[in-house]
């Protein structure tokens, strides 16, 4: 089984971080993987935020994509049908 939680947490000035696992989670080996936004609290992002991001405009130089209102259509499409 897998299970992934999303966990909000911080770090300390000591460089530590202290989490509560719930009580539903089984126990034994597990893997932990850590993700650090450099923003700060990822929840305040505006659209000025993401016009700023690498992603806001990555499709512009491609030849292949005529239309990326589509073609990001399309991609959602495909994933819906993949997962069900």
């Amino acid at each position: 089984m897998i299970k992934t939680l999303n966990i909000d947490a911080n770090i300390t000035a000591d460089r530590q971080l202290h989490i509560t696992i719930p009580d539903d989670v089984p126990l034994g080996p597990a893997q932990v993987v850590l993700t650090v936004s450099s923003s700060g609290d990822s929840t305040t992002s505006t659209l000025g935020s993401f016009a700023d991001s690498e992603f806001f405009g990555m499709w512009a130089d491609r030849t292949d994509i005529m239309d990326g209102v589509e073609y990001a259509r399309e991609l959602r499409t495909r994933g819906w049908k993949r997962s069900a």
